[in-house]
């Protein structure tokens, strides 16, 4: 997606305007990584390396357009995960327009900071979203870039209804691969998964790894709080790691899906791997006045580099 020349300069980042006119946020680490995050749906729609390299999917049919969510990134999905409930698909801040939030209250655990660019943006109920789902809310997130450029992403939800809410969360982050055959994920073998492809099913994983030849849609359920994805061909490793997410989803839509959505293409499916921290299977429940944080890092790192991070997981962030 090419910029636009309208820009803004801010602490610590730089907010543009991309060809559709949306406002971008463009965050540089002093090594040459860098991340952009679009205010339409708060979503991550590129994370780059220091040589440059993309290192998110996005689809080259994809929409850019509100009200439809674009394809590929990091959509945000709040308060409802794929078609279960009664909201759109994934809910709605996807489709949102959020703000950059200047006045972000700390947070409450004590984010370390140094060494990392962030932004804070917030999004909360339009009238129209309180018709459709009636509970007051804030949303906040922070996107940070490390100096070694690892992305990081911390959303909180806040109570401010007078009654308690429940809802359901994901980071649906689409990774870029050379070739989804030559992929595999490690950290989740024996645990209990949900089958979309088999009325949310529930079975045990069997493999000592997870491989792709068909098309894959799981909700594992009470995951590590670290796993890695596995690029033979680029010999590169994906680790992810998560707090306040229990379940993991693994989704790949493979050929024949893929031929019909109209803003993937045909042969995306190849170069694609969505692996996304999620609260799922159990709904998040809020009291009046109660927030609830959860936290996504992720890093790419040569391959004969990864059993380290497996290995030592140490803190998220």
């Amino acid at each position: 997606m090419s910029m636009g020349h309208c820009s803004e300069q801010r602490t610590g980042f730089e907010v543009t305007k991309d060809w559709n006119g949306a406002d971008q946020v463009a965050i540089r680490s002093p090594r040459g990584a860098s991340v952009r995050v679009c205010l339409h749906g708060g979503q991550v729609v590129s994370w780059r390396n220091h040589r440059g390299e993309e290192l998110l999917f996005s689809s080259s049919k994809a929409i850019f357009k509100p009200p439809k969510a674009t394809r590929g990134g990091i959509p945000i999905c709040f308060p409802q995960f794929g078609n279960c409930g009664t909201l759109e698909q994934h809910g709605f801040a996807r489709n949102k327009i959020w703000t950059i939030d200047d006045e972000a209250p700390p947070l409450n655990y004590g984010d370390n900071n140094n060494n990392k660019a962030s932004v804070d943006f917030l999004l909360k109920p339009s009238e129209d979203d309180l018709k459709c789902w009636p509970h007051c809310f804030e949303l906040r997130l922070r996107v940070s870039l490390s100096m070694d450029g690892d992305l990081s992403l911390i959303s909180r939800v806040r109570n401010v209804n007078g009654k308690p809410f429940s809802f359901a969360f994901a980071y649906h982050t689409h990774l870029s691969v050379s070739d989804i055959s030559e992929v595999r994920i490690e950290g989740l073998e024996t645990l209990d998964y949900l089958d979309n492809l088999s009325q949310r099913e529930r079975f045990t994983e069997q493999g000592d790894a997870i491989t792709f030849e068909s098309e894959v849609d799981r909700v594992y359920v009470g995951c590590p709080g670290v796993i890695a994805v596995l690029d033979h061909e680029k010999k590169r490793t994906f680790i992810v790691r998560k707090e306040g997410l229990p379940d993991i989803v693994v989704w790949n839509p493979w050929e024949k899906k893929s031929k019909t959505m109209t803003d993937f293409g045909d042969d995306e499916y190849k170069q694609m791997l969505c692996v996304d921290a999620a609260a799922v299977e159990r709904a998040i429940t809020l009291k009046p006045g109660e927030e609830w944080t959860g936290k996504l890092e992720l890093s790419a790192v040569a391959s004969t580099n990864c059993s380290d991070h497996l290995d030592h997981p140490g803190r998220l962030l």
